[in-house]
């Protein structure tokens, strides 16, 4: 007899007494004496009835407020339709490299800054830290000839100590997270220019190895082709052995586990969405290095968060700060740890950056970098409120960012326009997330 089954049938074999809507047990309410009845998961009842309670599900989990991505999955849905009527380029398979390209180096800011906002806090220093470290790989490799793949480890390591730096500030001193990384904006942005002298612009050597790969060139250069194929089979397969443990894991702990069909259903779904993008990419010039490395950052940032106990304790910490130091939980150091991950992946942002332009320049994380960083995480699902979200928000937002941004740029608009629509976009999204925070309130799941 299956998990689902046995719990449905003790349910019923336990009918006699009340159980409370919160998920807690009861006892009968005639019999003050009578033991626990336990509470079924919602969950369970419902996939007893098919397609039917699928659906059912998914109208408690909208009316509860559990949007999830949906909201910017249909937005991004709406953005592609329109421009596509504009420009029929926009969806081919030129453009759509260049949109999956010039993502990456951004995605990764907003993939440090998804860890800071799970906790309800704010870092405004990621962008100047992308262009430091940027700065630094160019002094190390053209000024002081370092080698490549050293001065590549001891900048991501000095942005992630400029992160920790923040986070102590933060966390031990007491300074709010805003003021202490707007001072970060300020001070690194200084040393970026000092260490850029007059002529502003230090060019990093094309064959030195980071930027290299950082480029346009693909792993696997004349077979990109079975590359990109044999990346979404990857991908594929990853989840499926995912999906399978995670069952296996619930069986044994006696607790609701995904039914093997919707496993199946959710991978071949994965497989035709992958297999897809890896053919409009082949159209063009293949998977770049830059997608590759972004997506891989991606997939092991979700293991932590979802799969360890250190992605636990900071979900714990950004949902409530006394009841995770109650739980034994070490909030300083979570803090701490969490804007070191930010200062991370600023650097790392930053040598993509460089690998774009195979310099390093004035310009390196100025401009909008921050705020289109900080708008792909929430975009792209990611709650200021702290502890909702996930880093997929990151690879979601800044697809409809740089969507925007391209498809604009198609239609021969002026740059302010990109701005208020991305503005425009972004105050939607943060509409939605207090929309939502409310609806779930009300239906007691916040």
């Amino acid at each position: 007899m299956s998990n689902t089954s046995k719990t449905l049938n003790d349910h019923s074999a336990a009918a006699a007494g009340p159980v409370s809507g919160d998920g807690n047990t009861v006892a009968a309410a005639d019999d003050p004496t009578a033991a626990p009845v336990a509470v079924v998961d919602p969950r369970l009842l419902v996939r007893e009835e098919g397609l039917k309670g699928y659906v059912t599900e998914f109208k408690r989990k909208i009316k509860g407020g559990e949007l999830g991505s949906l909201p910017v999955v249909i937005g991004l849905i709406v953005i592609w339709a329109i421009f596509q009527l504009q420009n029929d380029r926009f969806l081919s398979a030129d453009n759509l490299a260049n949109i999956s390209y010039y993502l990456s180096a951004t995605g990764m800011l907003a993939i440090g800054l998804v860890f800071v906002l799970l906790l309800g806090e704010i870092d405004l220093s990621v962008g100047s830290v992308s262009g430091l470290a940027s700065t630094l790989f160019a002094v190390f490799v053209a000024n002081q000839g370092v080698n490549a793949w050293l001065a590549l480890a001891l900048t991501i390591i000095t942005g992630i100590l400029i992160g920790a730096l923040h986070g102590w500030f933060f966390a031990r001193i007491g300074v709010p997270a805003f003021v202490v990384t707007l001072a970060g904006f300020l001070g690194w942005n200084g040393l970026m220019l000092w260490l850029l002298g007059d002529s502003g612009t230090i060019n990093i050597p094309s064959d030195s190895g980071p930027v290299h790969l950082l480029g346009q060139s693909s792993f696997f250069m004349d077979q990109a082709i079975i590359g990109a194929y044999l990346l979404a089979g990857l991908g594929v397969v990853l989840s499926l052995v995912g999906n399978v443990n995670e069952q296996r894991r619930r069986k044994a702990a006696n607790v609701p586990f995904r039914p093997t069909g919707e496993i199946l259903l959710r991978v071949i779904l994965l497989a035709l969405v992958s297999f897809a993008a890896a053919a409009v990419l082949n159209d063009a010039a293949g998977v770049s290095n830059a997608l590759v490395v972004f997506l891989t950052c991606l997939i092991i940032v979700d293991f932590v968060l979802r799969r360890t106990t250190y992605g636990r304790k900071v979900f714990a910490v950004g949902g409530g700060t006394e009841a995770a130091r109650r739980a034994g939980i070490s909030v300083p150091m979570i803090r701490i740890s969490v804007f070191a991950i930010a200062g991370g992946f600023a650097a790392v942002g930053g040598m993509l950056f460089a690998g774009q332009t195979a310099s390093a320049t004035l310009s390196a994380g100025g401009g909008n970098t921050l705020m289109l960083a900080i708008a792909a995480a929430v975009i792209g699902g990611t709650s200021l409120f702290g502890g909702r979200g996930s880093v997929w928000s990151a690879l979601l937002g800044m697809l409809v960012i740089q969507s925007i941004q391209t498809g604009l740029d198609l239609l021969n608009m002026n740059t302010s326009i990109q701005y208020m629509i991305t503005g425009g976009v972004l105050l939607g999204a943060v509409v939605i997330d207090s929309v939502s925070r409310r609806s779930q309130k009300a239906a007691g799941r916040a």
